[in-house]
């Protein structure tokens, strides 16, 4: 399927509506990544979601869901606002290795492996959020959310290394380039994965015009996030690490009480959503009790930060029971809707 363009007939001639719609930026590229048999960052995560939102969420959703597949590749100049150059050349030569190789995967460390299809998947993932970026903060565009669905996630990987699934920070990405081509001043990153986003924290420690705020399990993979409250170079970075068996009621908490104020008192520009869907009460990842609706919930809460107009870009991490995935994610792209 080939892109569909959102709004504009020529130049700035942007069709406006009175609730601008939702757009999905989605690739059958990133399903290509293929970490082996029984790996839980399975091709199948984003392939039971294309299915979905090429049926059931099309009629769930009529006008107010756009589906953009454009083909958007990121750059080596928009990896470098994010990534080190020995980032960049370790990847790329795991990804000439696994060409070269009979096995079909290559580890970049004990559980982040590369196929044939993942160097394809992987610049795809974080040139899909570049275009995402480019379409919520353009002054032509009548769409001021997006959701980025796309895989390999991100939110684990650092200025340096790829780990834990992760090959690029696809998050940060977005965030480098609305900050360094769009002039967008601070960014507030929210991350709601079962596991703490070490590097959406790491490239936003030093940067006060960057909050990050996460809600995690701890202890959990990667390790990091376990101190509660305020950090940071410049005391923005907000953690609230749970513990196993947390449910609806923890989750909120640490949202309504501590996240969302910190959030709110930043007062920032725009939203990046590190949207993983793996505290559900049925992933096989971790140990949480969310369900789908907190998951509407949370999305409703964020969607209504700035009285509600402020650009949200919102991008896939976990979530491997694929049947709950899909719910979840539909609940997902259903509040950013309706808030």
């Amino acid at each position: 399927m080939g892109a569909i363009i959102i709004g504009i007939a020529a130049g700035c001639g942007a069709l406006v509506r009175p609730h601008p719609p939702v757009a999905v930026f989605t690739s059958d590229v990133c399903v290509g990544h293929d970490p082996g048999w029984l790996h839980p960052e399975s091709p199948k995560r984003l392939e039971k979601l294309l299915t979905a939102m090429r049926s059931e969420w099309t009629q769930d959703f009529g006008d107010q869901m756009l589906v953009v597949e454009p083909e958007a590749d990121v750059t080596e100049e928009q990896l470098l606002r994010v990534h080190s150059s020995a980032h960049l050349a370790l990847t790329q030569s795991a990804f000439r290795r696994v060409g070269g190789l009979m096995s079909r995967q290559v580890n970049l460390d004990a559980d982040t492996k590369v196929s044939l299809g993942s160097a394809a998947a992987a610049i795809r993932a974080a040139g899909l959020v570049v275009a995402a970026v480019d379409e919520v903060l353009s002054n032509c565009s009548s769409v001021r959310r997006a959701f980025v669905m796309a895989r390999p996630p991100g939110h684990h990987a650092s200025a340096d290394l790829p780990m834990g699934f992760c090959i690029y920070n696809n998050v940060m990405v977005g965030v480098a380039h609305a900050q360094a081509v769009h002039g967008m001043g601070r960014v507030a990153i929210l991350d709601f994965d079962v596991h703490h986003g070490n590097g959406d924290e790491s490239l936003s420690w030093a940067d006060p015009s960057r909050l990050y705020a996460s809600s995690h399990q701890s202890p959990s993979f990667p390790g990091t996030g376990r101190t509660a409250g305020r950090q940071g170079a410049q005391g923005q970075v907000w953690n609230c690490p749970l513990p196993a068996g947390s449910g609806s009621q923890e989750f909120r908490d640490a949202w309504q009480k501590t996240l969302l104020p910190a959030v709110r008192a930043f007062e920032p520009e725009a939203i990046f959503l590190s949207a993983g869907f793996d505290a559900h009460a049925e992933d096989p990842m971790a140990s949480m009790a969310l369900t789908d609706d907190d998951f509407a919930w949370i999305t409703t809460e964020v969607a209504a930060l700035g009285d509600g107009q402020l650009p949200i870009i919102s991008v896939l991490e976990g979530g491997y029971n694929i049947v709950a995935l899909e719910r979840a994610v539909r609940r997902h792209v259903g509040a950013l809707i309706d808030a």
